[in-house]
């Protein structure tokens, strides 16, 4: 009986049902394309270090997590220290980042020692670098900023000439050639991090030990930094997430409140003659938590549909700039926060509904 009349009571007020639906669809689906998109640019970071084919990589001592565009130095003699000095060292290439808008950065590297050490780029068009102002971009960048081969892209204050256009999934969207890049941003022989090559992975330790106990250098496998791409290693993102959680609450308790409490007020006759009838207090109130928890759900798979709208409207708009999963693990913690907004946004209505007079509520015009 509760199940018909709470059924039969969203049917009545088709629009305030649906409003209902969507405003609480809304903080879902605020939640879930924060999660996505907090995990795609994480796991899109990951995958690209992961591309490079290193087995370590080395930082200053002072860089914190996984940061990939740190303007703290490491010096480029350290590469003959790598290549001659460090046993079990195959292979050792500089890199340097610099952002050019969040989250992207451009990235310098010596062209004939990257291609050794990760096999070279994919190109879909186009040629690699061989003159001092050639870049690269991968195929996300040129379809959100509208490039084709020969295009003219100004940035860090310098015109660079577009040569080839490549797949995605290793190092950077934007690379140049590293000299070019250090005599652009005036930064002499400067490096942002060096990847190393070992003959052995197995050998990791005793490298990362040997050069840790005869350079001030930080050391990690390529394991370890990739496990620092996570939210609780991002100052503040973690605390950003539980306030937009907890906003979520607020939405839905502020609007199941004020649309049940609009329900009571419409029904007040109906609950009347409940009552009339032998309705107990506890069956008045059951019925509009029901109603609530209804609104609760219906909103939830609202809002899960319309992150699949969120995440397409990033994929076509801004594919390079922002990168969206789609979060499944997500959607009952989202339900469940939404549920818990909506039952105690039902409370007082039902609560101010279960204490109503049966006579004057019959009498109610």
């Amino acid at each position: 009986m509760t199940t018909k009349l709470v059924i039969e009571n969203l049917k009545n007020k088709p629009m305030r049902s649906l409003l209902s639906f969507l405003l609480i669809g809304v903080p879902v689906t605020l939640i879930l394309t924060l999660q996505g998109l907090s995990s795609g640019m994480l796991n899109d970071n990951k995958e690209r270090a992961r591309g490079v084919g290193a087995d370590l990589i080395v930082r200053a001592s002072s860089t914190t997590m996984a940061v990939q565009t740190s303007t703290e130095a490491v010096k480029e003699k350290y590469l003959a220290y790598f290549r001659n000095e460090v046993p079990h060292v195959k292979l050792a290439t500089g890199v340097m980042n610099r952002s050019i808008e969040f989250p992207l950065y451009i990235t310098g590297i010596d062209p004939d020692e990257f291609t050794k050490m990760s096999g070279g780029f994919t190109y879909l068009d186009g040629r690699g670098l061989r003159d001092p102002d050639d870049i690269l971009v991968d195929e996300l960048y040129a379809r959100q900023k509208k490039l084709h081969i020969g295009s003219a892209i100004s940035l860090k204050n310098h015109d660079w000439h577009l040569t080839g256009i490549i797949q995605g999934g290793k190092l950077a969207r934007v690379v140049v050639s590293l000299k070019s890049l250090q005599e652009v941003l005036d930064t002499g022989a400067n490096l942002t991090q060096i990847y190393l090559k070992l003959d052995d992975p197995r050998n990791s330790d005793a490298v990362v030990r040997f050069v840790e106990e005869n350079t001030n250098l930080k050391v990690n496998t390529m394991a370890e930094f990739t496990a620092l791409y996570s939210v609780n290693n991002i100052p503040g993102l973690s605390d950003f997430m539980y306030v937009v959680m907890g906003i979520g609450v607020v939405i839905g308790f502020a609007v199941v409140c004020l649309s049940m409490y609009m329900a009571v007020l419409q029904r007040t006759r109906e609950i009347g003659i409940l009552k009339a009838i032998g309705g107990s207090n506890s069956f008045i109130l059951r019925i509009i938590l029901a109603e609530a928890m209804v609104l609760g759900i219906g909103g939830t798979v609202l809002g899960i549909l319309m992150s699949f709208g969120a995440w397409w409207l990033i994929r076509t708009l801004v594919p390079s700039s922002l990168a969206i999963d789609i979060v499944p693990l997500w959607w009952p913690i989202a339900g469940a926060i939404t549920l818990v907004g909506a039952g105690l946004g039902a409370l007082y209505p039902g609560l101010n509904a279960a204490r109503h007079d049966p006579i004057e509520a019959l009498a109610y015009e």
